[in-house]
């Protein structure tokens, strides 16, 4: 969710600048930072005596808050740096909420995650910024598109959990994850329809393929024997298909940037 669509966008740029790296850099630093800063306030809010990972998460979390700084500081000096503000706003507040639902073992939640969707796949966003200091039309499609293809996958997959909980215990069942995800897939669908009407014709094949692979993964949760798949290979699956639905929506955009 936090690369492939950097990396479509600037494939979709169809240029290499220096500043994309500064970007990149800026992305996964963003991205690491939470990590540190969890283990520094567990230490601060929750555990009474003191750890000993907590000094190297002080040194971490300091290395890669200057490092995201001077990218900061680099991208706003060489581009007008009102556009770069409302993102990197966004990535503070969605950080610090990443941070604080996580202290409090709630990083799992459904919609966490789909917030989560939303903000990791806005990457798109800040490749554009970089190289050309505006964002294009093609680029919030994009967005659009790889977010709400991760938010669909977000829900199988907890409809997945969800299954294997019930086969142990039958009365711990919860179907609304598993109704969501036939939600969203009409949702992919719909949107595939839209696209096929406006010409997107490969993003349409896109959308399409993730709704059937998506719904025929829903089936399959039906099978007993399914649900023993480790959830490393179900992992490897989704990346596989977030990646070729990528691909697809980078072949649709070409022709329209």
């Amino acid at each position: 969710m936090l690369l492939t669509p950097f990396f479509a966008a600037a494939i979709l740029l169809r240029e290499v600048h220096w500043l994309e790296l500064v970007a990149l850099v800026a992305v996964v630093c963003a991205f690491a930072l939470k990590d540190p800063l969890v283990v520094l306030a567990r230490q601060r809010f929750v555990w009474r005596e003191r750890h000993p990972e907590t000094s190297a998460a002080r040194t971490a979390a300091l290395i890669q808050f200057l490092i995201l700084a001077a990218c900061g500081a680099g991208l706003m000096l060489a581009q007008d740096w009102r556009p770069f503000l409302p993102l990197f706003a966004g990535a503070g507040v969605f950080t610090a909420l990443a941070v604080a639902l996580t202290v409090r073992n709630k990083q799992r939640s459904e919609w966490f995650q789909t917030a989560s969707a939303v903000a990791l796949t806005s990457t798109c966003l800040i490749a554009c910024l970089a190289a050309r200091g505006s964002i294009p039309a093609w680029c919030w499609l994009l967005w659009a598109l790889c977010a709400l293809q991760a938010t669909a996958g977000i829900f199988v997959v907890h409809a997945r959990l969800d299954a294997r909980i019930a086969a142990r215990n039958p009365k711990a069942a919860n179907f609304q994850n598993r109704r969501a995800a036939f939600v969203l897939q009409t949702i992919l669908l719909a949107s595939g329809a839209a696209a096929a009407l406006f010409a997107h014709s490969w993003a349409a094949g896109a959308l399409a393929a993730a709704a059937a692979c998506y719904l025929l993964e829903l089936r399959r949760q039906k099978n007993p024997a399914s649900l023993q798949m480790p959830l490393k290979h179900v992992g490897l699956q989704a990346l596989g298909l977030s990646t070729a639905f990528a691909l697809f929506i980078v072949a649709d955009l070409w022709k329209f940037r």
